[in-house]
């Protein structure tokens, strides 16, 4: 007994005498068997590091964790680090999260960083309620973080989401580097990085194959920065849609650079309703980009219809866009119009700059086609510029 206590008081003043605590979640009883709920445990670790004064660190070892819906809430009194090394899985009923609107929710916390590990929210069986045209579930994000600060993603891998994979909503300085996206080319509404109303997001080093848009950008984003990243299958990198109300902020400062498109539907694109809006987009750098069989590699669209069931798409696009370039971007168009700026006849698209743009269809001639865009083109430009 005399040793037992003096063992207890020994791990008692290691974890006391240091800097920072670990919590494990499987030493807060949640179980690696991928079928035993383990909700309550992660919270529980939750609830524990974000009351803590010190940075202390959320821990999951390796094996399968069953998470159904969960909120990790702040304010926090300090930074609170996850590193999973394990992987989070979804019920496999998708009904269990998809009346959810996000699967792992991260709110109000500044200072946050989650590394590693991989989360699987199973979507296939959503989405195949809703290629059926059964009536289904809107669907689940399968990891947010709203009203976020000063937080880091690193390392994460997410698998078959039922709807976007990682959502970035009314943040302000957020890195997402190294992470892995991948759900079937054919999955609906499976955007990889959805970014809305945050400043300050860098996105780099990243691998992004989704059913839909490898990185969406909504209005109110401003600085944002995406590098290397290898998207393809997926609709490509997409500004909007934008302009679907009325009052909406806008986007602006955003570079896209040194990243590669593969067989996606669409390169870098931005697109629009054609309805009534103050929204805008301004100060938008696409540089070093390389397009392998993209559907339209460079393109603006201002009658943005995805379901053809428009019948406001006769009226003009209010959104407003400005300033945008096109550096340095080569390789190969699966339509032979490579670059196709249809912009809005009450707001013509200005500032509009190619340079070194270089585009083959089919190992021949590609084309290009401008509505109401003007600006200018600069070193080779193939095709010809139509501005």
């Amino acid at each position: 007994m005399a040793k037992q206590l003096a063992c207890i008081l020994s791990l008692l003043f290691m974890f006391f005498s240091s800097s920072k605590a670990v919590y494990n979640v499987v030493s807060l009883g949640a179980k690696t068997d991928g079928k035993t709920d383990a909700t309550q445990a992660f919270l529980k670790a939750w609830s524990l590091a974000c009351s803590s004064a010190r940075a202390d660190t959320i821990y999951v070892p390796p094996g399968r964790y069953l998470m159904k819906p969960a909120e990790f809430r702040g304010p926090c009194k300090n930074r609170v680090n996850v590193k999973i090394d394990g992987t989070l899985v979804a019920p496999s009923d998708y009904r269990v999260i998809a009346n959810s609107n996000s699967w792992l929710l991260f709110i109000q916390v500044n200072g946050l960083s989650v590394t590693g590990g991989t989360i699987d929210a199973q979507g296939a069986g959503l989405w195949a309620c809703k290629t059926a045209g059964k009536s289904c579930p809107s669907g689940a994000r399968s990891i947010t973080f709203n009203y976020a600060n000063n937080v880091v993603i690193s390392g994460l891998t997410s698998y078959n989401s039922q709807i976007s994979h990682i959502v970035i909503n009314n943040c302000n300085n957020v890195m997402v580097q190294g992470v892995k996206i991948v759900a079937p080319d054919q999955s609906p509404n499976t955007d990889g990085i959805h970014v809305q109303f945050s400043t300050g997001v860098t996105i780099t080093s990243s691998s992004i194959k989704t059913g839909d848009d490898c990185v969406s950008i909504g209005p109110g984003t401003k600085n944002l920065w995406i590098q290397r990243v290898a998207c393809g299958p997926g609709h490509g990198i997409s500004i909007g849609s934008l302009g679907k109300d009325l009052n909406e902020q806008g986007v602006q400062n955003v570079t896209v650079k040194d990243s590669t498109f593969t067989g996606t539907d669409n390169g870098v694109r931005i697109k629009s309703w054609a309805k009534p809006s103050n929204g805008f987009v301004r100060g938008v750098l696409y540089q070093n980009l390389i397009m392998n069989n993209a559907k339209n590699p460079i393109i603006i669209d201002q009658i943005y219809c995805p379901d053809n069931n428009c019948p406001n798409k006769v009226q003009n696009s209010g959104v407003k866009i400005s300033q945008v370039t096109y550096q340095n971007i080569r390789g190969t168009s699966a339509t032979q119009v490579a670059v196709n700026f249809v912009c809005s006849s009450s707001n013509p698209c200005t500032g509009i700059r190619l340079q070194d743009v270089k585009l083959t269809y089919r190992n021949g001639a590609a084309l290009s086609s401008c509505a109401n865009a003007s600006g200018t083109a600069g070193g080779v430009t193939v095709p010809g510029s139509c501005l």
